[in-house]
């Protein structure tokens, strides 16, 4: 009988250590989310028609945008150039659908199509902030952009949302 005794109490013993955690225990979602790595801005394919040039990452930043665990990219391209300043695109990259595939563009914030250059990209907590520089006309060489203004973009129930900052004048 006493065997039975000292079983049961070595049961118990152990089966409560299993139910308690240690002081360096983590839950399993957040040791994998430490593991995900943030997309490569540079492995992904971009909508850009560069004309046969390759196309630059000038600037990225990485962080959880949306809060589900795994990092997003936020990338600004533009297609190369060794004189002038062509227009820069900024994209929202996540993960690829497969392990080892290219990271995939979930959202554009700006779209190269509008001419703008982008300077002080930057994360603020969870929202992206950039300087927009633009022209004011055709007239204006694009080496020389004489218009700014800041945004923010923010991610609300499933999209970004921009942020305008206060309209400038000029640069």
């Amino acid at each position: 009988m006493h065997w039975i005794t000292t079983a049961a109490a070595v049961a118990a013993v152990v089966g409560a250590g299993t139910l308690v955690p240690t002081a360096d225990a983590t839950p399993s979602s957040t040791a994998h989310t430490a593991s995900v790595k943030a997309p490569d801005p540079k492995a992904a394919h971009y909508p850009l028609d560069c004309a046969g040039a390759p196309v630059d990452v000038v600037d990225h930043v990485s962080g959880d945008l949306d809060e589900d665990g795994r990092p997003e990219t936020v990338s600004v391209v533009r297609c190369h150039s060794e004189t002038g300043t062509p227009p820069s695109g900024v994209y929202v990259l996540s993960a690829g659908a497969t392990t080892g595939s290219a990271p995939r563009i979930i959202e554009t914030l700006v779209n190269p199509k509008e001419k703008r250059s982008i300077k002080d990209l930057k994360l603020d907590g969870r929202i992206v902030r950039a300087t927009i520089l633009g022209y004011s006309s055709d007239n204006v060489p694009r080496c020389c952009p004489d218009q700014q203004r800041s945004y923010g973009w923010e991610w609300r129930a499933g999209t970004f949302y921009v942020i305008p900052g206060p309209l400038a004048n000029s640069v």
